[in-house]
């Protein structure tokens, strides 16, 4: 897996909406969004198969959407119903299929990492 680029980050107020995109290396690998909120750990919050499956994080159920167009080799993180407490720095990463249900941990071992993109939600 190459280098992973995100984009889209900003500051919106509670109640808006944002769109994240990741540019990625093609490939079948499983790839997720996480994010990381200061003083806490960082969190899974969706992931994609390489067959389009996903996974939410309860927190984001309902107001986040994961995708992945392979043809233009972006992976994409739509947000809305945003709230303060979605404020982080959003990670976009990759890993093989094996891994793609796996605890965080074995992501940040074994997964490749963009370099994050800040979203802040003001209320």
């Amino acid at each position: 897996q190459g280098p992973l680029v995100e984009s889209g980050g900003a500051s919106v107020e509670s109640g808006g909406s944002l769109t994240l995109s990741c540019t990625y290396t093609p490939s079948r690998y499983c790839m997720g969004w996480f994010r990381q909120a200061p003083g806490k750990e960082r969190e899974r919050v969706a992931i994609i198969g390489s067959k389009f499956s996903t996974n939410y994080d309860d927190s984001v159920k309902g107001r986040f959407t994961i995708s992945r167009d392979n043809a233009k080799n972006t992976l994409i993180l739509q947000m809305v119903s945003l709230k303060p407490e979605d404020t982080a720095m959003y990670y976009c990463a990759a890993i093989r299929p094996i891994y793609c249900g796996e605890p965080y941990r074995l992501w940040a071992e074994f997964g490749s990492w963009g370099q994050g993109i800040q979203v802040t939600v003001s209320s």
